[in-house]
Formats: C-alpha cells, structure tokens, sequence
C-alpha cells in the first residue's frame, strides 16, 4: 500500500460512500444478492403454473471473506473508487480486486489499461484482471461499448466468485443519464437513471459530484488517465456534459444536476410501487391457458393505465421472455378498454386476442 494520504473532505465523503456500500454486504447471501433481491430475483412476478424460478441461497454472511471488484478505468472516478475501496476493504474481512475493461477502441488502449492494473495493484487490489472486448455495432458505439463492458465485467465475477463490481458513476453521471432518457421520451423508467445497487453492480458514488473524485485523486497523489472521448461531441452524453448541462445551470441557477439526481430517486421510487402494485394483481388476474397466458378483460379495463399496461408488459415478459414495446403495449390494452370486435393482434414474439371476456395471449407462429 502506498503511503497513507492526509485526510482531506475530499478523501472523507469518497471512503464513506465506499464504507456504505461495503457495509451492505453483510446481508450478502453466498448468490450475491441481498435477502430481498433473492426473493424478487427475477424482473418477472410469479403466475399461477408459471415455469418455476431456480432456487435461491439463504444469506450466509458473506461479509466474512467476500469479494468485490471496482471496475477501473484509470479515470478519476474509479481511481478514486479503487482507492477508496482499496482502502475500506482492508479494515473488513473484504478481498477488493480490480477488473479493466480494453474496448480497444483507441490507438495505445492497451498501454492505458496496464497503466490502470498496475495503479490498482499499487494501491493493494488483487486479484487483478485485464479483459479485451470485442465492441460491436447494436445500438450505436456507446451502446455497443457498454454491452461489452458489462459482459466483460460479469464474466470476471463468476470468475473470482466476487459478490460485487463497484461502478464509478457520480451524481454528474446521473444527471447526464436523466437528461438523455428525458429527451428519449420512454416514460417513467427513462428517467429513473442508475440504480444505487442492481443485482451484482453497485455505485457508491452516486450521491457525489464529479469534482469529488478529481479532488480525491489530487489529494492522494494519484494521476488519473483523462479519455479523450469524454471530450469527443460525436457522442450525446459528452454534448450533455460539456453543453446542455451548463446551458441549465447559466440560465437556471445552480443545482440543476443535484435537482435532477433527485428527480431520478423519486422516479424510481414511483416506478417500483407501480410495479409491485401491478405484480400482484397479475398474480391474481392471470390464468394459464392451453397455449399461453389469458387475463380477464374486464378487470384488466378497471385499473388505471399505468398498472394496466404493466400488468401486461409484466405477463408478456413472464410467459414468453418478450419486452412488449408501449405502443405494442397499448395496442394489446384497447382489446380491453376499447374493444368493439376487432380482430388478433401479432406483435413481436407474442399474439394477442379477444376470446369473450378474456384477452389470451399465445406464441407468435
């Protein structure tokens, strides 16, 4: 371990976030999930004569000897993360390890990624993994990039058996992320942002602003590599960074990223009730049929909109692993609510008709 540095608030607000999430996995079962996430594991809720989820472990302290990874880039936010966790991990019976991901997407990503494992070793993590990715063309670059990265991350969990990967996203981060799902249009989820924890990845540092981590760094005499992509306008969330956001705070006031942070909070507060909500009536609405799933069409009609819809996103998903888009989605409700003798739908994956009081839904052919 390098020398300790001097405590600075800096230093102090980064290694408490750090705490925090650590502190959490003492009611990590030996699934790495927390007993709540085990028993909600799947995103589908249980229906009547539904395929049987796998089972889940009961908690075992897994505090006790766990391990956790920070996803580590060598930029401010996961250098301050790896050493903040470097250094919290080592006053719990915790293992931090580190994982860099190359999307070899740079000329010398390579040399930036051994410059990355070897601050990570410096600062104490073992073990320490590099991982190559292939980057794809789904969904745009910054899409293709993720979907690499979060594979490459999950892979080298069940690898090192660890039960968390650390995420550097800051509360800047969140407010880009709100920004850009408002501007999607995708309804309440696009603007929930990061969740704080979601099943194996947790961000300690979503409560804190980017200047945070680069204080942290400067404080602890750590050189982050600075990626020339967050200065690249090709990309929307570096327009958001550099010209939306300021634009905001110029003609608004300061606090419009913390404003924001908070929106996605209540957000995703809103949107787990609703989907509560909806999962237990789906549980008492939803009857197997001979090919599919059927619901009653009356009942579906009485609830409002919001729960109706997700109560048949949620029994499309459970019964045929498709994720109904919400046009699709209203399409399928107007069979209950606007029905006047119209005719099957075939939407992706999935049909959907009236058949008297139910509306049944069946495998596409």
């Amino acid at each position: 371990m390098p020398d300790r540095p001097r405590l600075t608030p800096a230093i102090a607000d980064v290694r408490r976030a750090v705490r925090e999430s650590l502190a959490a996995l003492d009611t990590v079962g030996s699934s790495g999930l927390t007993p709540g996430q085990a028993a909600g594991r799947s995103s589908a809720p249980s229906i009547p004569g539904a395929r049987p989820e796998l089972p889940t472990r009961e908690p075992t302290g897994a505090a006790d000897g766990a391990i956790v990874l920070v996803a580590l880039s060598g930029g401010p936010d996961s250098l301050a993360l790896a050493a903040a966790t470097a250094f919290e991990a080592s006053r719990r019976d915790v293992q931090a390890g580190a994982v860099i991901v190359d999307h070899g997407l740079q000329q010398g990503s390579a040399d930036v990624a051994a410059r990355a494992a070897e601050q990570a070793r410096s600062l104490g993590l073992d073990p320490v993994l590099v991982r190559r990715v292939e980057v794809g063309a789904d969904g745009g670059p910054e899409a293709a990039a993720r979907d690499a990265r979060y594979a490459a991350l999950t892979a080298a969990a069940e690898e090192t058996g660890a039960v968390r990967v650390l995420l550097g996203h800051t509360l800047d981060d969140q407010a880009e992320t709100v920004l850009l799902g408002l501007a999607r249009g995708s309804g309440l989820a696009s603007i929930q942002g990061m969740a704080p924890l979601s099943g194996l990845f947790a961000r300690p540092l979503l409560q804190l602003r980017r200047e945070t981590t680069v204080r942290f760094c400067a404080d602890s005499g750590l050189e982050p590599w600075l990626d020339p992509h967050n200065s690249d306008e090709r990309f929307s969330r570096v327009r958001v960074r550099w010209t939306v956001l300021p634009v905001l705070e110029a003609e608004l006031g300061p606090g419009v990223a913390e404003a924001l942070a908070r929106t996605a909070a209540m957000a995703r507060e809103d949107g787990e009730a609703l989907d509560h909500f909806a999962d237990e009536v789906l549980e008492e609405l939803a009857e197997h049929a001979e090919a599919g799933i059927s619901l009653p069409a009356k009942a579906l009609a009485s609830n409002p909109a919001a729960l109706r819809q997700r109560i048949v996103r949620a029994a499309v998903l459970a019964e045929f692993g498709v994720s109904l888009s919400r046009a699709h989605t209203l399409q399928a409700t107007r069979l209950a609510t606007d029905w006047h003798g119209q005719g099957p739908l075939d939407l992706p994956g999935v049909k959907v008709e009236r058949q008297g009081p139910l509306l049944l839904f069946t495998a596409s052919s």
